[in-house]
Formats: C-alpha cells, structure tokens, sequence
C-alpha cells in the first residue's frame, strides 16, 4: 500500500464549448479496470447520440494500468491527451471520459489535442483532487484529569482526532501517519507520565484535499 498519494475528490462532470462544439468532462475514481470500463459504458450509454465519447484512465500503485481511447477521432488526438492530464497531475485510480457533439467546426489534430486535454484538465479541477494518506487509528485511554492537556496538545501538533467516547475513562481515537506512530506513542507516554494505554487499531485512508 502507498503511504499517499492523489486522486480525484469525488465523480464529477464539467462542460466547456470550443468552436461550438461541446466538450462534457466526465471524472470518477476506479481502483480496478473493471471499474474504469463500467463507467466509461455508462456515459456511453447515456451519451449514445454523442459523436465521440473518448476516454482515459490510470490505474495502480505504480501505474501499471494504462489506457487510452480515441473512440473515432483521429490517433491520439483524444484519449492520449487526456491520459497525459491525469499522468502530469499525479492522479492514481483515475477515470476521464470526455464526450464531444460536434459543433460543425473541424479543429484539426492539433486543435483536438488541446481540446479533449483542456476538457479534461478542468473537468478535473471543478471535482477537486485529494491526497490519501494511510494512517493509523491510534486508541488513547486516559483518566479526565488528563483530557484538556491532551487535546491541547493534539490541536497544537495538528494530529486529527477521529472520535472521542466518554465512560468510566476517556478513549480518543486519533488518525497518526503509519510510519510515526512509534513517535506517537512516545508523546503521550511522556505527557501524561505513562498513565495513557494506547492501542492500535486498522490502517486507514485519510483524504486531505488538495484543491
């Protein structure tokens, strides 16, 4: 697993005209190649009458999954644009699908080549890109004495709590980045004089937007 890394915020859509023809950019995450196509045969499907319905996506840890589609236009002029969008932002698990109704207006390779990757680029900008960190839940138990230094603490170091309960003692759940939860650990024994019990709970995703 990754310890970070940026992806799309949510699904999304986004349309600008060029010379009157109009460029729909649509955006969804898709973890798996199954994914990717189930949603490019979507908007196909509700785009049928479309002229063009190209697409691209980025898939993997290290990228491994790599397609483009031109769906009728001229090679390369339409999914490689897009693909190369997703690769110069740094988006993983990456889906664009960019439908054109042609307006009546030939723009020409080079034309096309700027069209379908402006359409993409801010179709990407209007849903937002996150970055996904993989965290810790880390589990502390303390005593009431100890709960405003603690938060105080917390809220200064910028740690983002998860969830507080409140019974017989106080259990804060805190996210903590994988690989400083040693660190982690060491901060609370050392605040609250090794009267904290910390446990470790699953490893998790934490999104932070981007833009």
């Amino acid at each position: 697993m990754l310890t970070h890394y940026l992806t799309v915020k949510t699904a999304g859509s986004h349309e600008i005209i060029i010379h009157k023809s109009r460029f729909i950019a649509h955006v969804n995450r898709a973890e798996t190649e199954e994914k990717a196509q189930a949603f490019i045969q979507s908007i196909k499907k509700e785009h049928w009458n479309a002229t063009h319905n190209c697409s691209a996506y980025l898939i993997g840890d290290n990228d491994q999954i790599q397609k483009a589609n031109d769906d009728g236009e001229p090679g390369g002029t339409a999914g490689v644009p897009m693909l190369e969008v997703l690769k110069k932002r740094g988006l993983k698990d990456t889906v664009v699908v960019v439908t054109r109704y042609f307006g009546g207006i030939k723009l020409g390779s080079g034309g096309l080549i700027r069209a379908y990757g402006r359409a993409a680029s801010e179709g990407i900008d209007a849903v937002g890109a996150v970055e996904r960190r993989l965290m810790n839940i880390v589990e502390i138990s303390i005593d009431y004495t100890w709960l405003g230094k603690l938060e105080n603490e917390l809220r200064n170091q910028k740690f983002q709590v998860k969830d507080i309960r409140y019974s017989d003692v106080v259990k804060i759940e805190v996210y903590v980045e994988s690989e400083k939860t040693g660190q982690f650990s060491d901060l609370i024994t050392e605040l609250t004089n090794g009267q904290a019990d910390i446990s470790y709970g699953p490893r998790v995703y934490l999104e932070i937007d981007v833009n």
